[in-house]
């Protein structure tokens, strides 16, 4: 039997969008593909009153995985980078949480 992983998703003062889900999705199961041992994603998803261009977009991920669970969070102009910089941030910390697994 395949493992699969659990996604949910929040939005806070974002309307909830199809293609943003699709995307973090994809993403995700990338990850998941690389690393079995996520259990479980939360994706949440806001917007920050900013003056910034460059901000205000925010994608935070937490993963269960066995033992402590891993968080990133990323601010940019635009969700997808967001989403992207946050996967990126989580393979990081998931390629040096499975370095120090022994029997994984």
């Amino acid at each position: 039997m395949k493992k699969t992983m659990t996604i949910r998703f929040e939005y806070h003062e974002v309307q909830a969008s199809k293609r943003l889900e699709a995307f973090a999705t994809e993403k995700l199961e990338g990850l998941f593909n690389k690393f079995s041992m996520i259990i479980r994603a939360d994706v949440f998803f806001k917007l920050e009153n900013t003056t910034s261009d460059e901000t205000g977009k925010i994608c935070s991920i937490r993963l269960s995985v066995p033992g402590p669970r891993l968080f990133a969070e990323v601010n940019q102009d635009d969700f997808m980078n967001s989403i992207s910089e946050t996967i990126n941030n989580l393979d990081t910390q998931l390629t040096k949480k499975k370095g120090k697994m022994t029997n994984f």
